[in-house]
């Protein structure tokens, strides 16, 4: 008999040996996350087409009508790496299913909203609650399922719900408006928030680490007003321009603000980020790569929605409901990521991906002024999306693999921020390219010129992150399979 003594663990009980295919349980599980995971990505861009109508509806002058998405993702970006750590250290199912509980409570609210300011009030708690819900929803995916064939597989499919949420945001806030009121954009959060709730607690199971450290709020503080600056820097860059005092002076203190964070977790006898964590290559630039794909991928739709109603005459919806064809691409490629990683490795995928993924993006420099161009538009979007659906994929495992169980909410966390500040990162970085181009024209021409550079810019940052990953995240096994 055996006299080794069992290592303790970092969960809350010892598990037994992990399952090499989807039990019963497993597949509610993963059914219960990839559903809260759609929902708060639809909610990056529900609101989007009913702007005007809830400006008019409830009295938003139009300089603060972008108010609306702003607090929603400010909240969401600043906040997502301290909750990320706060779920390590006290347990990821509490803070997923207060998050969830807080999101329903601010639908609720917002879709009541009788006056702007609570509107806002409610789109700030939404906000929150997708800050912690999105990292510790991501954090009990992959501590469920284990490193391998089955995490990549859930990663896949949650990476491929999680960007069709977005396009699928905008058709379902368009449809919504249209038929019903923009109040439903917020009231159809409810039903689902709830629906979570009631099976969650029965089948996931707690983690937290054994031994509680204390929060690093000096680092917490640091990195959270960072980050708001960063955000909010760009924001006002997309609206104002890129030499904006305001955005200007954001930024700068936000970039400061990062900085004193590195060096306050350089001291911190608990920091909010052990700084092994962020030295580890395929950490640092797996969450760099992810940043690029929400980047390009989020704001391509901004521009393709300017084009569409801007030089094509387009409706808003007409133009959202063209965005299924890309929906259809993301949730293509994120059912096969897992098979392609398996067969070849996570960096082939990460660079066949973003190759895919530039090749189809520069292709929309041929659009023209007609609808015919949609014949063109349709398919690029579509394999587009495949391609950056596999970089999304390739990016989430490299950026949550190697890392024991109680450091998985810090390293979803890192993930989830890279996918928030890109979103909010995206559409402010191309209108500013947009608005250089055009000059303040804004005849059909002259966005379609506009447009195009800004896809040329976009297809640049593809390729530069396909150009990482081969260069700095290819490892020897990866040479020896060429």
């Amino acid at each position: 008999m055996s006299t080794t003594k069992p290592v303790p663990m970092a969960s809350a009980a010892v598990h037994p040996a992990p399952p090499r295919r989807l039990t019963g349980r497993l597949k509610i599980v993963l059914a219960v996350l990839l559903v809260a995971q759609f929902m708060l990505a639809v909610d990056f861009s529900i609101l989007n087409v009913a702007l005007p109508e809830i400006g008019d509806d409830l009295g938003f002058s139009l300089a603060n009508l972008q108010w609306v998405a702003t607090a929603f993702a400010l909240s969401a970006a600043g906040f997502t790496l301290f909750f990320g750590r706060v779920g390590d250290l006290i347990g990821h199912k509490r803070i997923f299913l207060g998050s969830l509980t807080l999101l329903g409570l601010a639908s609720l609210a917002g879709g009541l909203a009788p006056t702007p300011e609570i509107l806002l009030v409610a789109r700030v708690a939404q906000g929150l609650a997708t800050a912690a819900a999105t990292p510790v929803g991501l954090a009990l995916l992959t501590t469920s399922f284990p490193e391998g064939p089955l995490r990549q597989k859930a990663l896949g499919l949650n990476g491929a719900l999680m960007s069709a949420g977005f396009t699928t945001g905008a058709v379902l806030g368009g449809t919504l408006t249209d038929l019903l009121s923009w109040r439903w954009a917020f009231f159809i959060n409810v039903p689902v928030a709830l629906a979570v709730l009631l099976v969650a607690p029965t089948v996931i199971t707690e983690s937290r680490p054994a031994l509680r450290p204390r929060i690093d709020l000096p680092g917490a503080l640091a990195v959270t007003l960072g980050l708001f600056g960063i955000v909010y820097g760009l924001t006002q860059a997309g609206e104002h321009g890129w030499t904006h005092p305001v955005a200007l002076t954001a930024l700068l203190a936000g970039a400061v603000l990062l900085v004193v964070f590195y060096l306050v977790e350089r001291k911190a006898a608990q920091p909010l980020v052990p700084l092994h964590v962020l030295k580890k290559r395929t950490v640092a630039w797996g969450n760099v790569l992810g940043l690029l794909a929400f980047v390009t991928e989020t704001s391509l739709v901004y521009l393709l929605t300017l084009y569409m109603q801007k030089t094509l005459g387009f409706s808003a919806l007409t133009a959202g409901l063209s965005f299924g064809v890309l929906g259809l691409g993301t949730v293509a490629g994120g059912v096969v990521a897992s098979k392609v990683i398996a067969r070849t490795s996570t960096v082939a995928v990460l660079v066949g991906g973003g190759l895919l993924q530039a090749v189809f993006t520069a292709v929309l420099l041929f659009l023209g002024d007609t609808p015919a161009s949609m014949g063109l538009l349709l398919p690029a979007t579509f394999l587009g999306g495949v391609g950056n659906m596999l970089v999304i994929v390739g990016f989430m495992v490299t950026a949550t693999t190697g890392l024991p169980d109680h450091e998985q909410g810090l390293a979803t966390g890192l993930a989830s921020m890279s996918q928030q500040v890109g979103i909010a990162m995206g559409t402010p970085i191309m209108s500013a390219i947009v608005t250089a181009a055009t000059a303040g024209a804004v005849s059909a021409g002259a966005i379609l010129h506009g447009v195009t550079v800004a896809v040329a810019a976009n297809a640049v940052l593809v390729l530069a992150g396909a150009l990482i990953a081969a260069v700095i995240l290819r490892t020897r096994r990866d040479r020896t399979r060429v």
